[in-house]
C-alpha cells in the first residue's frame, strides 16, 4: 500500500491531463460546473460544453439569474437534464451569498450535490483532505487491491470510501485526486487497459491473478426498457408547434412536437387515426419524415418515428400546451438531441 500513492503521483506528473480547463484552478463554482458535467459525460464531449457554460454563466450569481429554458438550451445534448436543473436550483439558493460555501457540509447540502461532488469541490478548490470516489477510482482500487465487493452496494461504497481516504495524500489532496482519476481514465481503462505498461502491474492483484476484466464488480444488472415514440411535427406556414415536457419522465423542461408513446410501433394507420382524433374536423395532410430512429439511454431504448402534419388553415390547438415557433428561432429552444437532429435536418436548419 505504501508504494501505491507515490507511484501514482509520479505517473501523474508525467501523464496527467493538466491542460484541461478545470485543472489548476481554485474557483469552486467552475469546479462544480465541471464535476456536474463530467458525472455522466466523457471529457472529450464535456470539454466544449464546460467552456460554453462558463462563458454564459461565469459565476453562480449569473447562473442563478438565468431562466431555466436558457440553462437547458446550453445543456442540450448532454443528457441527464436533472443535473442542470439541480445546479440551477442550487445556484438560486446561493444568489444572495457573497461567496461560495467552503465546508463539506454546506456544499453537500446544496441541491443535487452528493458525496463525490462535495469531496471534489472541497479538494480541488480548497485542498481539503477529502478523497473523491468516482467510477475511475472504483476501478483502480478494485483492480489493484483485488476487491470483489460490489461497488453498487452500501458495503462496497463504505469499503472503497475508507480505502480511498486511507490512501489520500492529505497535504496534496487536489493533486492526488486528479492523479487517481486520470490514471483510471488513461491507464486503467474499463476496456483494454495498458496493464503491461502500468507502473503498478507488479503489485496489482487483478493483473497478477488475471482478474482485470472481472473487476470492479456490480451486483445489479441494468434493465433496459424499450419504448416507442411517435412525433408529429405540426406545421403551418413558417410556424412549428412545440410543447414543453413536464415532470415525471425523461427530458423534463425540453421542447418537442406532439408525442404519442406506446410499448409497440405505431404504423401509419394508427398515427393517422391519432391525429384525426386530436384534430377532429380539421383538414390536414400527414407524411413520414423518419422511421425507426434509435436512441439509447441508460435504462431505456427509444425507437422513434417522425411525421409531419400540414394544415391549410391555422390549426386549432391547445394554446396553453403548444407554442408556435418560427423555424428560424428554433435554435433558441432546448430540445432532446435526437429530436433536434431530425427536425433541423428535415427543415434544412444548420
Amino acid at each position: 500500500m505504501t508504494r501505491f500513492t507515490p507511484t501514482l503521483l509520479k505517473w501523474y506528473e508525467a501523464n496527467g491531463r493538466a491542460h484541461l480547463p478545470w485543472r489548476n484552478i481554485t474557483d469552486p463554482y467552475a469546479i462544480w460546473v465541471s464535476e456536474v458535467i463530467l458525472q455522466q459525460t466523457q471529457v472529450v464531449q464535456g470539454h466544449d460544453y464546460y467552456l460554453r457554460f462558463i462563458q454564459n454563466f461565469p459565476t453562480y450569481k449569473h447562473l442563478a439569474a438565468a431562466q431555466e429554458d436558457e440553462v437547458l438550451r446550453l445543456w442540450q445534448g448532454l443528457g441527464y437534464y436533472s443535473r442542470a436543473r439541480n445546479m440551477h436550483a442550487a445556484a438560486k439558493s446561493l444568489a444572495d451569498k457573497d461567496e461560495f460555501p467552503q465546508t463539506y457540509e454546506e456544499i453537500h447540502n446544496l441541491k443535487g450535490i452528493g458525496e463525490y461532488t462535495a469531496a471534489a469541490i472541497c479538494s480541488f478548490a480548497y485542498n481539503q483532505p477529502y478523497a473523491v470516489v468516482d467510477g475511475n477510482v472504483y476501478r483502480v482500487l478494485a483492480r489493484y487491491f483485488g476487491i470483489s465487493t460490489p461497488i453498487d452496494t452500501s458495503a462496497g461504497k463504505k469499503e472503497f470510501s475508507l480505502l480511498a481516504n486511507e490512501l489520500l495524500d492529505r497535504r496534496n489532496s487536489a493533486i492526488y485526486n486528479s492523479a487517481i482519476m486520470d490514471f483510471g481514465a488513461i491507464q486503467c481503462r474499463p476496456k483494454s487497459p495498458e496493464c503491461t505498461l502500468c507502473p503498478l502491474c507488479e503489485t496489482c492483484v487483478a493483473y497478477q491473478e488475471k482478474k482485470v476484466e472481472e473487476l470492479p464488480v456490480k451486483s445489479k444488472k441494468v434493465t433496459i426498457k424499450e419504448r416507442h415514440f411517435t412525433y408529429f411535427v405540426i406545421v403551418h406556414s413558417d410556424a412549428i408547434f412545440l410543447q414543453k415536457r413536464s415532470a415525471g419522465d425523461i427530458w423534463q423542461g425540453l421542447y418537442e412536437p406532439l408525442l404519442l408513446t406506446s410499448n409497440k410501433k405505431n404504423d401509419f394507420i394508427v398515427a393517422t387515426k391519432h391525429i384525426q382524433k386530436y384534430f377532429k374536423g380539421q383538414n390536414f395532410s400527414i407524411s413520414l419524415i423518419a422511421e425507426g430512429v434509435k436512441h439509447i439511454l441508460t435504462h431505456q431504448r427509444l425507437i422513434i418515428d417522425f411525421y409531419q402534419v400540414d394544415f391549410s388553415k391555422s390549426p386549432k390547438i391547445a394554446k396553453d400546451q403548444f407554442i408556435a415557433i418560427n423555424k428560424e428561432e428554433l435554435h433558441n429552444y432546448g430540445m432532446p438531441q435526437v429530436v433536434k437532429k431530425i427536425l433541423f435536418k428535415h427543415l434544412g436548419i444548420t
